[in-house]
């Protein structure tokens, strides 16, 4: 290698999409490396193959961390040098790569960055929403009390909020976004990000939660939340009409389905249900 040849560890990105989102010193050093450690060797194979890279690699993921992480450390503490990968973006986020930088760390083995792609900060600069404070929390926890939790605890923070979420999942976080933090909340779900089809809808949590029970959520998604801004939320509660049967014809003047139009309803006006269903029905009468 024209660096120094000694162990070390090198945490590299790799494309959130698009093959040439790589960076020529990331396909360098690749080739160069001693080994790869990839959290999927068949997908890393793909991307290896397509640059003409031929340096061996192995598994290195969530299930086999605490066995292999200390066998990659005896390698590197050996004059080897390692290149940890993701499937995709930079490794450490929302991956076990943090947990091998911190044993390489630990070990006195030098640790340096591979700079590239990452799928939070592209969806975040192209949101339109603040990005002087932003806070990360990845993938949120998958069990109801520490989701409501969290989510109670950023719920009055000004930062913009990023999470990512899988498309099977994706209904069910934003009725609890909508829930936690308001329907009238500015939010942006970008996904298939660098490909062909990528995709920034751009409106308010309700609005996205409609829209993706009406179309099939496909692709892995970001989510980019504004922060909470008391200015905005009083205008909003201030501009909603206090007549429980004129807010819901003014949501499905929107487009908003009668059901869902119920539903932001009740919860605008801290109604039930059923109360708006009834005067919806007295009024038919």
């Amino acid at each position: 290698m024209t660096e120094e040849k000694r162990g070390r560890l090198y945490l590299s990105a790799t494309p959130i999409g698009n093959l040439e989102d790589m960076t020529f010193r990331a396909v360098r050093i690749l080739g160069e490396a001693d080994l790869i450690a990839a959290e999927d060797t068949r997908h890393t194979r793909k991307l290896l193959s397509h640059y003409d890279i031929h340096t061996a690699a192995t598994s290195y993921h969530e299930h086999n961390k605490l066995t292999k992480g200390p066998e990659l450390v005896e390698k590197m503490q050996s004059g080897a040098v390692v290149v940890c990968v993701s499937d995709a973006g930079l490794p450490g986020i929302s991956d076990p790569g943090a947990h091998l930088a911190q044993l390489a760390i630990e070990a006195g083995i030098e640790v340096s960055p591979l700079p590239g792609a990452n799928a939070a900060l592209s969806a975040l600069i192209c949101s339109g929403l603040d990005t002087t404070a932003f806070t990360f929390y990845g993938f949120l926890p998958r069990t109801g009390k520490k989701r409501r939790e969290l989510l109670s605890r950023v719920k009055e923070s000004p930062e913009t909020l990023i999470f990512y979420e899988a498309p099977h999942h994706l209904r069910e976080t934003l009725g609890q976004l909508c829930e936690a933090l308001g329907e009238m909340r500015p939010a942006v779900a970008a996904r298939e990000l660098t490909k062909h089809y990528e995709e920034f809808n751009r409106r308010t949590l309700g609005e996205l939660l409609t829209y993706y029970q009406e179309n099939e959520p496909r692709g892995e998604f970001v989510l980019i939340v504004s922060g909470f801004d008391s200015s905005r939320e009083a205008s909003a509660e201030a501009a909603a009409p206090a007549d429980p049967v004129e807010l819901v014809a003014r949501l499905e003047s929107e487009g908003i389905p009668r059901k869902e139009a119920m539903r932001q309803a009740a919860k605008t006006l801290n109604m039930s249900r059923r109360d708006i269903y009834n005067l919806l029905l007295h009024q038919q009468v």
